[in-house]
């Protein structure tokens, strides 16, 4: 919001912070307990940051509507209020990318199955972290918001006698809003409004909901198709563990071997009497003429 009040710069910091520290808890138990870190664990961060940053949108808006019901002083019931709303949504999400990326630990190659056990343990520190770190945060902005306090300095904002000369700008970042009036928390967000009072009426409307199964319709064909069009392009030296002999040969392979294109290799399908010389010199030639 475009208030110096309302502004939630240092709530959406923390939410990054949140992730940030499961990455930080999961990778140091892991490591300390001696589970091998590949390079293809270093996208894992990359997943927990989405995850939790979903995770925080989901309980800032549960705490906004319930700074829209209940009583702004009671911090114990808006809180309660917003782990009713949010924490069953969250729980599911990270039980289920939990379940599949502990299911992924079942395989045989040694570098998926370290990436998914980092990526699991990193889910199930976020989701701890989104319970508890991030739940005292938004509490204690809360009561930033509540004590009128500016959202970079935490000192008190009060209103401008001259605040009618001042330019917009000016009230916006040192008094509250435009108008000077010190923004209190509770007011709905206009991303709410607009889905309250005009997407959602627009997508139920008799006429656009076929024009919605048309185009999920299309979408889905779109995909099944691009899944028969898929290639392999994963490169076998990242599903090997850092000290595995594999690692070197493909790196010589690479060096020596890759300006000369695939190997070419001939098979004889049928019984060879090697014995017979004039058979192996009609191999010999044959070699030669491949050559």
């Amino acid at each position: 919001r475009l208030s110096c009040i309302r502004n939630n710069v240092w709530l959406a910091c923390f939410g990054v912070i949140s992730a940030g520290l499961a990455v930080l808890s999961s990778f140091g138990l892991l490591l300390f307990c001696g589970v091998p870190f590949v390079i293809t664990v270093a996208n894992a961060p990359f997943l927990i940051l989405g995850v939790g940053v979903d995770d925080m949108f989901i309980m800032i808006a549960s705490w906004e509507q319930s700074l829209r019901k209940k009583d702004k002083s009671d911090v114990k019931s808006l809180l309660a209020e917003t782990y009713s709303e949010a924490a069953l949504s969250v729980t599911i999400t990270t039980l289920t990318d939990v379940l599949a990326f502990f299911i992924g630990t079942w395989t045989a190659f040694p570098s998926v199955r370290s990436f998914c056990l980092y990526t699991g343990t990193a889910f199930v520190f976020c989701y701890i972290y989104t319970m508890t770190f991030f739940g005292a945060i938004i509490v204690l902005n809360h009561k930033r918001e509540q004590g009128n306090r500016h959202w970079l300095t935490c000192m008190p904002v009060g209103v401008d006698k001259d605040q009618a000369e001042k330019s917009c700008l000016y009230n916006a970042c040192c008094i509250g809003n435009c108008s000077g009036q010190s923004s209190q928390p509770g007011s709905e967000h206009p991303m709410s409004v607009f889905f309250t009072k005009y997407y959602g009426p627009f997508l139920t409307n008799k006429w656009i909901k076929p024009l919605v199964m048309l185009l999920y319709g299309a979408y889905l064909g779109g995909s099944i198709y691009g899944c028969t069009e898929i290639r392999e392009g994963i490169d076998l030296r990242n599903l090997a563990n850092d000290d595995s002999y594999v690692i070197p040969y493909y790196d010589d392979n690479d060096k020596y071997f890759s300006a000369y294109g695939p190997r070419v290799m001939v098979v004889v399908t049928e019984s060879v009497d090697y014995w017979n010389e004039t058979i192996r010199l009609g191999i010999e030639n044959c070699t030669q003429d491949l050559e």
